[in-house]
């Protein structure tokens, strides 16, 4: 048994004495539960408060760095996240069990976001506005908020805490962190080569705590006026909470959340592409991304041979070690085995089950054709294609978060859109076809913040927004520049030089037309 020493949390740059009231976590890895990758000393609900006072302290100081200086530690992050790139990504595959492709594919987009918001710390634009008196200036600036809370999900464990922390310290806010128990270790290796690239301890801080002390520390935060934004990536039914307590202080979070995805296969789609699509967004990261194809909606013309090829690409996909070129590995953690048992106990007579040849975990009397190392050894689930699926069924309603995809049919592509939407999520959404106007009509009636023609509902780029509607979310949008209004106040100034008190709306000088002028005949009028 390999074990790290224990990790606590980071709080300023002397952190106080005690912060282990939670008690503690062993972080595992899903594919050899054996293995434990850190013992992790968590934290009662007074450590998150704590770490905002820190915050609070020194953001004041961070907020006078000059936005371009700010720009290079970014630029500096970037260079060490890409020095470090392997060894991260292994790191990320052990403790979540992510296949090391998709992990270094994740560590690379950590580096991408920092290209792309290096050069933001020359950009954080104003504007010159026009006074409507004269002698009088107007002007806009972009502000720090002062402090974020951001608590983040373990299946994108350094990724997605990037699209939050590197614009928010870029605009010179500081940051509190909470990242999943079971995601423990990727996290300090992240936040350590932030504080190597130039952040402060105190303008990073770093919290392991569990949900229920999560909460209770956030709401004595907020009520005490310690945190000014809270970034949230996690479950629609958490995310719920967290913006009705966000609320009740007026606050407006940022709220990443789950997604029912849909994908459509119109008659006229390349099947093989589709299917190519289908498994990637659906099995691939065992089905655990918030951007997992959920449901797909394929024309009655072409169901039978779609789902034929499908199910034969699924059973013969290699799943296991995710060291290995596997399709998928493990689940991330027991609890999300424990919530998919639950899930399949959904599958009702009227489904067809296909994709592999059994149900349920990968055992020595229930094997997987073809699966790569020692299933015994970890969190390993069979795949399942469901075929048959009903709008009133759980499984086509709710997120399962699990390697599991079901088909419904349609007949026009209003009945698709439909479909689509009938969830309530709107997170990411994709449709297969050769037909603009078909692609089109689509973007135009499905609910997603995200929408991809002949490609999966998974994948992000650094530079376009990210995010959702719905259950997905509440409108808010994470990478490019759209993140800047997360992290960022407007600030008006208007500055007056005449010497005298001009009031607007009442002191301003008008040009009163000749509304009874009509055009004479020799210029076209009427005679």
């Amino acid at each position: 048994m390999s074990v790290q020493s224990t990790l606590n949390s980071v709080i300023g740059p002397d952190t106080p004495a005690r912060v282990d009231g939670g008690g503690e976590y062993l972080s595992r890895n899903p594919a050899n539960l054996e293995d434990v990758v850190a013992r992790v000393s968590l934290g009662g609900p007074e450590v998150l408060p704590a770490a905002t006072e820190q915050a609070q302290r020194a953001q004041r100081e961070w907020a006078q760095v000059p936005a371009p200086v700010r720009g290079r530690v970014i630029a500096g992050l970037g260079r060490l996240v890409e020095a470090n790139k392997e060894s991260l990504a292994r790191l990320v595959t052990r403790e979540i069990g992510k296949p090391y492709a998709e992990a270094l594919g994740e560590v690379q987009e950590i580096v991408d976001t920092c290209d792309f918001f290096l050069g933001e710390g020359r950009r954080l634009y104003g504007q010159t506005v026009p006074s409507e008196m004269p002698d009088k200036q107007l002007f806009t600036f972009r502000v720090p908020v002062g402090v974020a809370v951001v608590i983040t999900a373990g299946n994108f464990p350094v990724a997605v805490p990037s699209w939050y922390l590197v614009p928010a310290l870029l605009c010179g806010n500081a940051v509190v962190w909470k990242p999943a128990e079971y995601a423990a270790g990727a996290a300090r290796a992240l936040a350590e080569l932030a504080w190597r690239a130039g952040v402060p301890k105190g303008v990073l801080n770093l919290v392991y705590a569990d949900g229920e002390a999560t909460f209770q520390g956030l709401e004595t935060a907020l009520a005490a006026g310690t945190v000014n934004k809270v970034g949230f990536t996690g479950s629609s039914a958490v995310g719920s909470q967290v913006g009705a307590l966000c609320g009740k202080h007026l606050q407006s979070p940022c709220l990443e959340l789950g997604g029912k995805n849909p994908m459509i296969v119109a008659p006229d789609a390349e099947l093989d592409l589709a299917v190519e699509g289908a498994l990637f967004s659906g099995w691939g990261t065992a089905g655990q991304r918030c951007t997992s194809l959920g449901n797909l909606i394929v024309h009655r013309d072409v169901h039978d041979e779609f789902v034929r090829r499908l199910d034969a690409a699924l059973r013969s996909a290699t799943i296991g070690d995710p060291t290995g070129d596997v399709l998928y590995g493990p689940l991330l953690d027991q609890k999300f085995a424990d919530n998919f048992e639950r899930i399949l106990g959904e599958i009702g007579d009227h489904h067809t089950v296909l994709g592999s040849e059994s149900v349920g975990r990968i055992t020595e009397s229930a094997p997987r054709k073809g699966f790569h190392g020692d299933p015994a050894s970890g969190l390993y689930y069979h795949p399942v294609l469901l075929d048959g699926l009903r709008p009133d069924d759980h499984i086509f309603r709710n997120e399962t978060f699990g390697p599991i995809v079901g088909v419904s049919t349609y007949e026009t592509l209003d009945e698709a859109i439909e479909l689509g939407n009938a969830p309530g999520y709107g997170l990411s959404a994709a449709i297969y076809t050769t037909d603009p106007a078909t692609a089109f009509r689509f973007r135009q009636g499905i609910g997603a913040g995200m929408v991809s023609v002949n490609n999966s509902t998974s994948g992000a780029e650094a530079h376009l927004p990210f995010g959702g509607n719905g259950k997905s979310g509440n409108g808010s949008r994470q990478s490019g520049v759209w993140v800047l209004d997360q992290f960022t106040r407007w600030q008006s100034l208007n500055w007056d030089f005449s010497g005298k008190l001009q009031k607007a709306q009442m002191d301003v000088d008008t040009v009163e037309p000749e509304l009874d002028f009509r055009l004479p005949p020799e210029l076209g009028g009427a005679r």
